[in-house]
């Protein structure tokens, strides 16, 4: 008679994906990595600013990077996906937990970018798609102005001055900050950072990072529209 053997390290890996604190922990973790791409991103795209040499001269250095580019891309696309597939999963959890609509429906303690948390994304990642196959790809350029793959500069100034691209494009960077708000102070919640005694510091520090973000990546279109840059 043999006796069942009871494996005492079970693969601990789908039980953490299963568990809400372990879809929590990945939407932090993803979160933060896709955080450092959009300061990263942003520090690179104000060199607008500087001349249209050095925006062309980073995105050079970008290309020039080779393998390792299409690596970073990966790590960035796994991430993404990741992101939404919890984010998703999460609130299909918390809605049938919760199966009966409240009769009435009250906002306690929650701000508009909580609110908008789980739609904002899905806007976001659509402007992302669209915002690759203009810039990156050069599919979507719009108007009369030819895409160019050497001057990036001016496929920039050529896009941003078709007003609906950046009425799209500030639109985008607005619910970013929003985004960005909710998730930046959830990542202080993920890591246990939530201490009554300095919640409103790190609350308040989470707001002005998502407006200083924000305001950042839509001084490019509002410069563009005004003739500030050319």
């Amino acid at each position: 008679m043999s006796a069942a053997i009871v494996n005492p390290h079970p693969n601990r890996a789908p039980s953490f994906w299963q568990s809400t604190n372990g879809k929590k922990a990945v939407m932090a973790a993803t979160g933060a990595i896709l955080f450092l791409f959009v300061v990263g991103h942003l520090l690179g795209n104000l060199q607008i600013f500087e001349s249209r040499e050095r925006l062309n001269a980073y995105s050079h250095f970008l290309k020039s990077l080779g393998e390792l580019l299409w690596i970073v891309r990966g790590v960035l696309i796994v991430c993404v996906v990741l992101h939404v597939v919890a984010t998703v999963q999460l609130a299909l959890r918390n809605r049938r937990a919760r199966p009966m609509a409240y009769a009435k429906k009250k906002s306690v303690n929650s701000s508009y970018a909580d609110r908008t948390m789980y739609w904002s994304g899905p806007i976001i990642l659509a402007f992302v798609i669209f915002h690759l196959l203009e810039f990156t790809a050069g599919t979507l350029h719009p108007g009369a102005a030819t895409f160019s793959e050497h001057d990036v500069y001016y496929n920039v100034v050529s896009g941003f001055r078709t007003w609906w691209v950046s009425a799209w494009y500030i639109g985008s960077m607005i619910l970013l900050g929003f985004h960005l708000r909710h998730g930046i102070w959830s990542m202080f919640q993920s890591v246990g950072l939530n201490h009554p005694q300095y919640m409103r510091a790190l609350k308040q520090t989470a707001l002005w990072v998502a407006i200083l973000i924000t305001l950042g990546y839509i001084s490019i279109p509002i410069c563009v529209l005004a003739r500030w840059v050319r």
